[in-house]
This record gives structure tokens, C-alpha cells and sequence, in this order.
């Protein structure tokens, strides 16, 4: 009809075509692959010797006194002759009489720290280390510079494969009063502190270096999103301007 007037039909939109080849090839890209998170490194290489390390007590609380009791010097001198009974107990063998006799000489006087540190040492003796661990906890709240303390808190610790406490507390034990006993327990769990401690660095260097590629890899992708999406917006534009600007002159009045 508009021919047969004289009028032109115009042509279909070049920009069309061109969009859907845009369009096309925007979807034929393909999408990078998500990238799962690398396994956290297992930490199954470091080999410990764990000689001598037992399954950890797990009896209830033993007793430890009441600490706001008004203790009187009847109730000392009673006490004091508990503790030389639960010596001689122990000098015979009789662990858990030396125990008992113990815990009655903490109730008679609740707030003297040695009878703790005494009967954390039968504990260890017992192969207690949990107990012996609670007993020293105690004496350490009422008295921090035992050296006696520290060496049969970190005595027990050993037994429960705990490395780096046991080192803790026994070199606290021989820097505060020297023993022999402690420094020759110290020279045993020292170099396997150390090597724990070498391998906890190691996996925090590990984890820290992995943190930061991938603060950088994210940082990239949110970079090349933006980019794609302005190339994107940018095609949108030039579609548009094609489309609308080439339109003919005007049909016949």
C-alpha cells in the first residue's frame, strides 16, 4: 500500500540483529565456575609420642571444704595431725587412706594451700590427673607462688598428653623453686610443647595466607562483575541510539 502511494517501507533495524547477536553471544559465554572452598588443612601429620598418657578420671568433684569457715587453733592443730597421719598413710603405700586422710585435714582448715598440694600428689600417684589438677587449681587461688603446686599440676597435665601446660607449669615449678624431679619432667615434654606450638604456627600462617587470596579473589570477580556490567549497559545504550535515530524522513501529507 505505502508503495503504490509512493512512500518507502523502511528497513527492518540493523541494531536488532546486532542486539541479538549480542544477546546471543552473552549467553553463549560461559560462566566461570564457582569454585569450591579448598578442605581446611588437617593438621593428621603431626606425630606426638604419647607414651605414658592415660584416659583422663572422671569421678565427681572430690571435697574441698567450705573456704568461709571460722577456723579456730583446735581445728589447725587437728588438721595438722590429719596431714601427718595421711603422710605416714602415704609413705606405706596407702594411697587412698592418705586421700581420705587428706580430705579431712582440708575440711578442719579449708584455706591452707599445702594440704591441696599434698593431696593433688597422691591423686597423681593414682593415676588421678583430673582430680590432682582440681586440687591444684585450689591451691594455687590461695597461694600463686607454690612451686610444689605448679610441679604436680604440670605432673598431671603430662599424664593427660596436655604438652604445652604440662611445659608451663613445670618450668614455673623450677624457675619459682628448683627440683630435680620437676626439671627432669620439664627436659621430657619441653621438645613436644615446642613441636606443638611449631605446628600451630604453621597452620596460622597456612590459614592466613589462604584468607588473603581469597579476599583477592573476590575482590577480582566483584571487579570483572562490575566491568562485564558496564560493557553490558554500554551495548544496551548503542542498541537504542541504533534503533531510534535511523528512522526515515516522514510519510506523504
Amino acid at each position: 500500500f505505502l508503495k503504490s502511494m509512493g512512500g518507502t517501507i523502511p528497513p527492518a533495524p540493523a541494531n536488532a540483529s546486532t542486539e541479538e547477536t549480542s544477546k546471543g553471544k552473552a549467553e553463549e559465554q560461559p560462566e566461570e565456575p564457582v569454585k569450591s572452598p579448598e578442605p581446611e588443612s588437617e593438621e593428621s601429620d603431626l606425630e606426638i609420642d604419647n607414651e605414658g598418657v592415660i584416659e583422663p578420671d572422671n569421678d565427681d568433684p572430690q571435697e574441698m571444704g567450705d573456704e568461709n569457715v571460722e577456723v579456730t587453733e583446735e581445728m589447725m592443730d587437728q588438721a595438722n595431725e590429719k596431714k601427718i597421719e595421711a603422710i605416714n598413710a602415704l609413705s606405706e603405700g596407702e594411697l587412698q587412706k592418705a586421700v581420705d586422710l587428706f580430705t579431712d585435714a582440708i575440711k578442719l582448715n579449708p584455706c591452707l594451700a599445702i594440704l591441696y598440694a599434698k593431696r593433688a600428689s597422691v591423686f597423681v600417684k593414682l593415676q588421678k590427673p583430673n582430680a590432682a589438677i582440681r586440687d591444684c587449681d585450689r591451691a594455687i587461688e590461695i597461694n600463686p607462688d607454690s612451686a610444689q603446686t605448679y610441679k604436680w599440676r604440670g605432673k598431671a597435665h603430662r599424664l593427660l598428653g596436655h604438652w604445652e601446660e604440662a611445659a608451663h607449669d613445670l618450668a614455673l615449678a623450677c624457675k619459682l623453686d628448683y627440683d630435680e624431679d620437676a626439671s627432669a619432667m620439664l627436659k621430657e615434654v619441653q621438645p613436644r610443647a615446642q613441636k606443638i606450638a611449631e605446628h600451630r604456627r604453621k597452620y596460622e600462617r597456612k590459614r592466613e595466607e589462604k584468607e588473603i587470596k581469597e579476599r583477592m579473589e573476590r575482590v577480582k570477580k566483584a571487579r570483572e562483575e562490575h566491568e562485564r556490567a558496564q560493557r553490558e549497559e554500554e551495548a544496551r545504550r548503542q542498541a537504542g541510539g541504533a534503533q531510534f535515530g535511523g528512522f526515515p524522513g516522514g510519510f506523504p501529507g
